[in-house]
């Protein structure tokens, strides 16, 4: 694992000790921030259920001004600061070892607002359609957010949650990866 493009190109990235985790591939990174980037200027991502803390550290190198980084587990959190680290990004992120709704409602309290989320929860649990509501009602989404929906290809999600939509689905082999937008006003 590398961080692909951007300020930090070329670093590698730790995996997280053990199975508990799946870190997304190089090739699906790659796709990923080919549908919604390449490249940012400045902004806010949330990485909820982070694990190695790839996805947020790769939008970090692209040009996303800030990330927060949210896991429950100790050795996710370990390795997402060794890897900020190692891309040099430490001073870009904040890391929190927390449930990923009581994150939420944390970040909901401090009017935090996120124009790219990163949500990749273990594929057996169904949460997608829940977090996404939470973090609408609770304003933590910007008007132009993206929101990047990792989670096992089988899955088929919904087409519209609250005021987003699905823009976009891809499969790579057991991973599918959906994009969800604001709807747009057809003026």
């Amino acid at each position: 694992m590398r961080v692909i493009s951007g300020s930090a190109k070329g670093r590698s990235l730790k995996a997280v000790p053990g199975m508990s985790t799946r870190p997304t591939t190089d090739k699906v990174k790659e796709a990923i921030f080919s549908m919604i980037g390449p490249y940012f200027d400045g902004g806010q991502v949330l990485d909820l259920f982070a694990g190695t803390g790839g996805l947020g550290i790769e939008a970090l190198s692209r040009g996303m001004k800030k990330a927060v980084f949210i896991d429950i587990e100790k050795k996710s959190i370990d390795t997402i600061q060794h890897n900020l680290r190692a891309a040099g990004l430490v001073e870009q992120a904040e890391i929190y070892r927390n449930d990923a709704a009581r994150a939420l409602k944390a970040l909901a309290k401090r009017g935090e607002k996120f124009e790219l989320v990163f949500l990749d929860p273990p594929y057996k649990m169904k949460v997608t359609a829940e977090l996404i509501t939470a973090m609408e009602e609770q304003g933590l989404l910007d008007e132009q957010v993206v929101i990047v929906v990792e989670h096992d290809a089988q899955d088929v999600l919904i087409e519209a949650i609250g005021g987003l939509e699905q823009q976009r689905r891809a499969e790579y082999g057991d991973t599918a990866v959906t994009i969800y937008r604001r709807f747009t006003q057809l003026t």
